[in-house]
């Protein structure tokens, strides 16, 4: 699987997160303390807002380790909001196309986790797109339709909603195709304005999210410490929501509306 980590607060340098801590994002890419996979060598990208309501995004196939151009712009660029991944694939090409994070509009999501049995459900799920966000489908990731998902089921009015609204088709689909739900997975995901985040997992092993305050007075939340000595760190409960700003973190329960699911696909 993969790793991640966002940022949300008063501007800071995005090497600050990515490339500067003991346990940085790039370092997390080499040697994962806490994922499924030590390893997170299946490319990389970066997410950030500033001026414009869209984010800046920049992704590439090579390892994080291996892109100087990743240090560089992390050293020169300043951002309030920002979200950084690793990718481990469980499956689908290593291509650009299939690197997070994931944008449409102002919105922009990525993921660690995966969905159960996706090579069966990849089609029915990519059948559920309205024509008006099929097009934004360039990639073949379990990633990318579970955001796509979510924008079609109300993301951008109710995020948690739209969430578990979107975890509750895929749960449905599975036992639908009769083989067990098994959706594991937390999620960064924003829209310039509020970072979100979610753990969940339909099994006992939901992927590890942390969040602590700072640097300068902000919230970051990584899928593992970003130091070695953790103590600051809060995880954050499997079956959670939470919405972050720079004042704190509000944590609410989550669970997939199924029923709720079946009548908006």
């Amino acid at each position: 699987m993969c790793r991640w980590a966002a940022y949300v607060g008063p501007k800071i340098f995005i090497e600050q997160i990515v490339t500067a801590p003991h346990q940085s994002l790039i370092a997390q890419s080499l040697h994962a303390r806490e994922g499924k996979a030590e390893t997170n060598g299946d490319g990389f990208g970066l997410a950030w807002y500033d001026e414009r309501p869209e984010p800046g995004i920049y992704r590439d196939i090579l390892p994080a380790w291996s892109d100087p151009n990743l240090r560089s712009l992390a050293r020169q660029v300043r951002s309030g909001l920002f979200l950084a991944h690793v990718r481990a694939s469980t499956g689908t090409a290593t291509n650009r196309s299939n690197c997070h994070p994931f944008a449409v509009g102002p919105w922009c999501f990525m993921h660690n986790g995966q969905i159960g049995g996706y090579e069966r459900l990849r089609r029915r799920l990519d059948m559920l797109l309205p024509e008006d966000l099929y097009h934004h489908r360039s990639g073949t990731t379990d990633s990318e339709i579970m955001f796509l998902l979510a924008l079609s089921l109300g993301l951008e009015q109710d995020p948690a909603g739209a969430l578990a609204r979107m975890a509750g088709v895929v749960e449905d689909m599975a036992v639908g195709l009769g083989q067990p739900p098994l959706l594991r997975f937390t999620a960064a995901l924003s829209d310039g304005k509020t970072l979100y985040a979610v753990r969940y997992a339909s099994d006992a092993f939901a992927p590890t999210l942390y969040y602590r305050a700072g640097p300068a007075d902000g919230v970051t939340v990584a899928s593992e410490p970003l130091d070695a000595e953790r103590a600051d760190w809060l995880a954050l409960a499997p079956g959670s929501f939470a919405t972050v700003t720079a004042a704190g973190v509000s944590v609410a329960l989550f669970r997939p509306l199924r029923d709720a699911a079946k009548g908006a696909a």
